[in-house]
């Protein structure tokens, strides 16, 4: 177990460092011989990380290997139902495992198909991007878009393990790790305001993806679900910048396709400017985060007739009630409230300010 650091967590065994020097191996020992494995990858992982997996453990060898198809269009039921139809055919049984090597999409949908089949199959995720290691893969939400709104359909049911290695992100392209870069700025917006300031200038890839302010971004997560796993309270603040973020991502599938963590980190900026139009946050650090987001994405174009339509997307978010569109909110770098109840005229405002910084960066 040399170098492998094991992060404290309630729910799942969590475990940074080589996969090979992990107790993966020991838990896969640990259960029923007989027992099948399903490896779940998609068209990515299946050719740049498998290989390296399976060596991990000779049973994987063996493993029944599922490919799903990349691409946050394929996030949908029917794709679900065709791996339950290859389960079914493999006689997979309650008493077997999945094993999920992959980014977000892989680990959302697999710990979804994991968790329905036959009640329930054990799951382990192997994330290997950024964003899955950083917050996809932690805290048992598993899910599927429904048309073009996000994550509709889903539970919450924790992995058996999960096991972090970042050797995997040697296989990933270098704008895949700025979206996960986006979920690391709002893990320290909401919770830690000396990590903002380590990572907000931050400008390569090396510094990013230093063991520390993974390790670190990893606790703030894995330290929220713990005080609340069924999103009754404080997990909520792990929304911010979703709200916006998913009701773009929702409404430009199969347009522009833009990616999550793009989508987020757009967000980010959009709740933050509604957290300074309601006083809650300065305007100096409204601005400070400003320019964070602006050095690394790209800002798009939004005309007012999308941004009715946005809106129409974002009211149709799962994190709603009452008809009230709610957000999590900045009240302070490093601090968050949830449950904030936002108007149309502030959604649209924001959105009119992002199309803004995209005319006058353009």
């Amino acid at each position: 177990m040399k170098n492998i650091v094991k992060i404290k967590s309630k729910f799942s065994l969590i475990e940074f460092g080589n996969i090979h020097a992990s107790s993966l191996a020991m838990l896969i020992e640990g259960r029923d011989r007989s027992g099948k494995i399903g490896i779940i990858v998609d068209e990515n992982t299946h050719d740049y990380c498998l290989d390296h997996f399976l060596t991990v453990h000779p049973k994987f060898e063996t493993a029944k290997i599922i490919m799903i198809p990349a691409g946050e269009e394929n996030k949908v039921m029917e794709v679900c139902s065709q791996i339950w139809e290859v389960l079914t055919e493999y006689n997979f049984s309650r008493q077997d495992l999945i094993i999920n090597l992959g980014g977000g999409l892989v680990t959302d949908m697999g710990g979804f198909i994991a968790s329905v089949f036959k009640r329930g199959l054990d799951y382990i995720h192997v994330p290997t991007s950024l964003l899955g290691m950083i917050d996809a893969s932690i805290g048992g939400k598993t899910g599927v878009n429904f048309g073009c709104f996000k994550n509709q359909l889903g539970l919450i049911n924790h992995p058996k393990g999960i096991f972090i290695d970042p050797v995997f992100l040697e296989t990933v392209p270098a704008d895949e790790i700025i979206f996960g870069y986006a979920e690391m700025l709002k893990h320290s917006l909401i919770r830690d305001k000396s990590l903002w300031e380590e990572i907000k200038i931050i400008n390569n890839d090396q510094d990013l993806l230093l063991k520390s302010i993974l390790i670190k971004s990893i606790k703030i997560k894995v330290d929220i679900i713990d005080q609340d796993p069924n999103e009754g309270g404080v997990r909520k603040i792990l929304n911010f910048g979703h709200t916006i973020g998913h009701g773009l991502e929702g409404y430009y599938l199969g347009k522009k396709n833009l990616a999550h963590g793009h989508c987020v980190a757009l967000g980010i900026c959009a709740e933050s400017f509604i957290s300074m139009q309601k006083g809650f946050l300065s305007k100096r650090e409204y601005l400070d985060i400003e320019s964070c987001i602006r050095r690394s994405f790209y800002f798009i174009a939004i005309s007012a007739e999308e941004i009715t339509e946005i809106i129409q997307v974002i009211h149709n978010d799962k994190k709603n009630s009452s008809d009230n569109i709610k957000c999590s909110l900045l009240s302070g770098i490093g601090s968050c409230i949830f449950d904030q109840i936002v108007s149309e005229k502030e959604i649209a405002n924001s959105l009119f300010h992002l199309n803004l910084l995209a005319s006058s960066i353009n």
